[in-house]
């Protein structure tokens, strides 16, 4: 594999650079002195934050892209990510000219060893927030990290920070495997669950995956790892890393909570209460999170587990966490329309909706509406009855069309399906092919008092943000 040389500058070029997580790094290689250019499909606001900041994007992708650059402007390695196949034309076109090519990961992988305290956040759920807890514990001046991210988190002001210390924070996803080109110091593992089942053949397969990322931890780093994993020991055991630390809501767990409760700010807002126990005999803290659900508590247990190797203060570590709003579209509150309270969540696999359904339970809204948006076919076959369950905790769906992201359509189902799926089981759902139409539907049949969730990880978000801007 190319060898990068930080020390000595070259051109790279980013196929697909309006991504979240490859705008970031694309940035970070430029405050390296790297020239970066790069191209995606069309202008987003990620790909007008890199042009302001100097970086040359082209729309659409095309061969040009890469072959019009020669002499000491030539590009010197291109990087591309999961989604990029070898049919498209700057692929293509840099491979046959012999320009060395590297995957996102790989490139996150060498950014990660140039810094001695390293974080790497996995899971099938809650990466982004952990990531982003982990981040605001650790942004005291004396740390200053760098940080990847796979979403926007307002306390950084975008998806990335970079930061003039010796800690990096990443974001680790497991698709494509693509967390194994990660070393971490410190890897966390929050939980393990059948999902990008058009990559993985089975819960068993993505199980060796996760404990090959395990495996690459070094005896000196830290395993932070959920205690409420299936089977743990098949994970843990034998690994080179000697520190392994659990959290969890069960007792076993070497740092966990008790005392778990919703309370109100005098404001309204809606908050959690726990007290955090520690096995190895550290004193007990309580913490207010201001982020909603069991989900976060857990995502919270482990962000303090992380945290602690590099900060040992634990009043910085409940400061930084009773601090922290949350990152984008993870139950963000977009506002009120005509008294209907409207969040974006980018929930998109059933535990990850049911976990949001049950915290929206517990505010004490009149109605629930769920407003989804399917996230690739291979997923919502896969798990056809589980959404069809998980949905059912809303009182009324609303389904859009499947959000097809990398694939195509040829698994013969559809969001039609899922709507029949839900109406067996007894509860009310509609579907109409067009955000326009759902925006109608909403309009008309929402009322005052009721919680409006669009959720997914495609863009059914726009129809929230457009109701508040019309309104």
């Amino acid at each position: 594999m190319y060898k990068i040389d930080f020390n000595h500058p070259i051109h790279v070029h980013f196929i697909g650079i309006g991504g979240v997580s490859m705008s970031g790094l694309a940035e970070m290689l430029a405050s390296r002195g790297f020239t970066v250019t790069g191209s995606d499909r069309s202008p987003s606001g990620l790909t007008d934050r890199l042009e302001a900041g100097g970086i040359e994007v082209s729309f659409p992708q095309c061969a040009e892209n890469i072959t019009r650059y020669s002499g000491t402007d030539a590009i010197d390695l291109v990087v591309f990510t999961a989604a990029i196949h070898e049919d498209n034309p700057e692929y293509a076109a840099a491979r046959e000219s012999g320009i060395p090519m590297m995957t996102r990961a790989a490139l996150l992988g060498q950014i990660m060893a140039q810094y001695p305290h390293s974080f790497a956040v996995a899971g099938t759920h809650g990466k982004t927030t952990t990531t982003a807890m982990i981040t605001q514990i650790l942004s005291a001046p004396d740390i200053d990290p760098t940080v990847s991210i796979g979403a926007v988190y307002p306390a950084l002001g975008g998806n990335y920070r970079i930061g003039k210390g010796d800690t990096f924070i990443a974001e680790a996803c497991e698709y494509t495997n693509s967390f194994l080109s990660l070393f971490p110091k410190v890897g966390v593992i929050l939980n393990i669950e059948a999902d990008h089942l058009d990559f993985f053949r089975d819960l068993a397969d993505i199980r060796a995956s996760f404990r090959c990322f395990a495996a690459q931890i070094p005896e000196d780093g830290t395993l932070v790892i959920g205690s409420e994993i299936d089977n743990l020991r098949e994970i843990t055991d034998g690994l080179p890393c000697k520190n392994i630390v659990t959290f969890g809501l069960g007792g076993e767990a070497d740092v966990r909570a008790t005392d778990i409760r919703p309370t109100l700010s005098p404001d309204g807002e809606t908050l959690t209460s726990f007290r955090v126990v520690f096995r190895d005999g550290s004193s007990p803290v309580t913490i207010t999170l201001r982020v909603p659900g069991l989900h976060n508590v857990k995502n919270a247990l482990a962000a303090i587990a992380a945290a602690r190797v590099r900060e040992p203060d634990t009043g910085r570590i409940v400061s930084g966490l009773e601090d922290f709003r949350g990152a984008s579209r993870r139950f963000e509150r977009l506002g009120v329309w005509h008294g209907i309270t409207i969040v974006d969540d980018y929930a998109h696999h059933p535990t990850e909706i049911t976990a949001t359904l049950t915290a929206a339970r517990s505010m004490g809204f009149k109605r629930i509406w769920c407003a989804f948006q399917p996230h690739t076919y291979s997923r919502t076959k896969a798990l056809m009855e589980e959404f069809a369950a998980a949905l059912s905790g809303a009182d009324r769906v609303v389904l859009s069309d499947i959000y097809a992201a990398r694939e195509t359509d040829h698994l013969g189902i559809s969001s039609r399906t899922l709507q029949e799926k839900i109406r067996d089981s007894g509860h009310e759902c509609d579907y109409f092919p067009s955000f326009s139409e759902i925006r109608q539907f909403l309009s008309e049949n929402c009322s005052e008092g009721d919680l409006l969730i669009f959720m997914g990880a495609g863009e059914i978000d726009k129809i929230g943000i457009s109701m508040l801007a019309d309104d």
